[in-house]
C-alpha cells in the first residue's frame, strides 16, 4: 500500500490530477470514464481549463498526472494552451515534475500532439501523432508482461485508431492496436525520465472504451505504476 500522504497517498488510495476537454475530446467523456477510480476511493480534480491554473507547485500536490486533452484551452476554445503566457506548466515543466518523481499518463488525445507543432511535448511524451481512420473496430493485443498489463487480456473496440511516429529511443512498448483500416500501431508503452515513470495509452476516444474492463484495468495499473517513482 502507498503511504505518502504528502504526495496524496492514503491507504492505497491518491489524489489523481486530469487534463481534459478540448474541442474533439469532451470533458464528459473523460469524467464519467474515470469514475470508477473515484468509486474506488482516489480523489480525482478534473481541470477542464488550464489556464492560469497550472503551476509547478500546483503539480507537486499530485503523484500523478493524466493529460487526456490536446492542445486547446477547451472544448470552447481552440486556443493552444502550451503557449506562453497562458499556463506556468508547460511541456519543460511537466518534464521536470517528472524527473523529480512525478507519475504522468498520457490517455487517447493526450498523444494528439504534433512534433512540428510542439515538439517540446512530443518529446516528452516519447510520440508525434499522425493521423486516424475513421471509428473503427480496433484489436488490442497485449504485447508484454508488465505491472501495466497485469491481468490484462486482449480486447475488442470501436474507437479512433492512432498513428503514432517519432517515438522515443527508450520507450517499453507494451500493447500493438491493429485495425483493417489503420493497419498494425503502437498501442501502449512506458518510459522513466529521470526518477519519474511515464505511461501512453493511445485508445479512449468514446465512453464505451472507457467502459471496457480490460482497458479500465491499464487505467488503474498505469496509474498505479506511475506513481511508483522515486518520491
Amino acid at each position: 500500500m502507498m503511504e505518502a500522504v504528502e504526495n496524496g497517498f492514503r491507504e492505497g488510495t491518491m489524489k489523481i490530477l486530469i487534463l481534459c476537454d478540448d474541442k474533439w475530446h469532451p470533458a464528459e467523456v473523460v469524467e464519467r470514464g474515470l469514475a470508477f477510480l473515484a468509486e474506488e476511493g482516489h480523489a480525482l480534480d478534473f481541470v477542464r481549463d488550464a489556464k492560469d491554473i497550472l503551476t509547478p507547485a500546483f503539480l507537486g500536490r499530485y503523484p500523478v498526472v493524466i493529460n487526456a486533452k490536446g492542445n486547446a484551452l477547451t472544448g470552447a476554445n481552440d486556443a493552444p494552451w502550451f503557449e506562453e503566457g497562458v499556463t506556468e506548466a508547460g511541456p519543460e515543466e511537466l518534464r521536470e515534475y517528472v524527473e523529480a518523481g512525478g507519475g504522468f499518463l498520457s490517455l487517447h488525445a493526450g498523444n494528439s500532439f504534433k512534433a512540428e507543432e510542439n515538439k517540446a511535448y512530443t518529446d516528452f511524451v516519447g510520440n508525434s501523432f499522425v493521423k486516424h481512420p475513421p471509428r473503427c473496430t480496433v484489436r488490442v493485443t497485449v504485447d508484454r508482461t508488465h505491472p501495466v498489463t497485469e491481468g490484462v487480456h486482449d480486447f475488442e473496440i470501436r474507437d479512433e485508431h492512432y498513428e503514432l511516429e517519432h517515438l522515443a529511443a527508450d520507450i517499453l512498448p507494451l500493447l500493438s492496436t491493429v485495425s483493417e483500416s489503420g493497419g498494425k500501431q503502437m498501442g501502449g508503452y512506458v518510459r522513466s525520465i529521470g526518477k519519474g515513470r511515464l505511461c501512453v495509452l493511445t485508445p479512449g476516444h468514446i465512453l464505451s472504451v472507457w467502459e471496457n474492463e480490460e482497458y479500465r484495468k491499464l487505467v488503474r495499473n498505469a496509474v498505479f505504476w506511475c506513481a511508483g517513482g522515486v518520491k
